[in-house]
């Protein structure tokens, strides 16, 4: 693994050698840290002898050989919360879906500007700083939230579900705490979408129902019932009364 020099910290895993270079050289201009892989094994085992901790972003392609980029993004998930966006040359809506569920944070299809990418990149990797104030959930940011069994350092970027630690991504901790803040409010997806993903994110609109769908997994009692995260149909999602 190559290592080259700056702040922002960026993995790029790809199999063609001419696109991993091609994207490193670009994003260190723009001034980003970046290491390049060539496999989702190389990855793993890596991460065997590190930790995520190291990076603060990872640009995955999906399609490779032996592990594929869903199997890496699979095994991520079981350790990391770290931002992923799936490099892909798949175009379909379910492919896009699919990644999303496996848990990745964003997409970008092959061939794509590297203008593109690193405005994605730029997007995701602001959802993780402290919950920022927006035009649509503004007030003072409390330090510790708790809703029924549920509790939310804001702090520590952490959250807890029956003092047990849970693991979420950028987007869901950024989705839980916009609707958690706020009991009973319905947010439209276009609400979500703008405060979770930002006015630049060029997704589309039903990618919230993903994130949605994989935050309700992990804190709701019962994932077919939910009593947290309530839909509103025809108009979005609120945060139910937890007790």
């Amino acid at each position: 693994m190559q290592q080259l020099e700056s702040s922002n910290r960026i993995l790029v895993v790809d199999d063609e050698e001419q696109m991993t270079a091609f994207i490193a050289t670009y994003l260190r201009n723009e001034g980003y840290s970046v290491t390049v892989a060539h496999s989702g094994v190389e990855v793993l085992s890596a991460f065997e002898k590190t930790t995520l901790n190291g990076y603060d972003l990872v640009l995955l392609d999906w399609m490779m050989p032996g592990m594929n980029g869903l199997d890496v993004c699979k095994q991520l998930r079981k350790f990391s919360d770290v931002p992923v966006i799936f490099l892909t040359a798949k175009t379909d809506e379910i492919d896009k879906v699919l990644g999303l569920e496996f848990g990745a944070d964003d997409y970008i299809t092959k061939p794509f500007s590297v203008r593109e990418l690193e405005v994605r990149i730029r997007v995701v990797l602001r959802r993780r700083l402290p919950q920022a104030q927006t035009s649509i959930d503004v007030g003072e940011e409390p330090r510790m939230l708790k809703r029924g069994h549920l509790s939310i350092d804001f702090s520590k970027h952490a959250v807890y579900l029956n003092n047990q630690s849970i693991t979420l991504t950028p987007t869901e901790f950024k989705l839980l705490c916009t609707l958690a803040k706020h009991p009973g409010r319905v947010y439209s997806r276009m609400d979500l979408l703008e405060i979770a993903l930002g006015d630049e994110y060029a997704g589309y609109e039903r990618s919230i129902d993903t994130h949605i769908r994989n935050l309700r997994k992990k804190i709701e009692n019962d994932f077919s019932n939910p009593k947290l995260i309530v839909t509103v149909h025809g108009v979005g999602y609120k945060f139910g009364d937890p007790t």
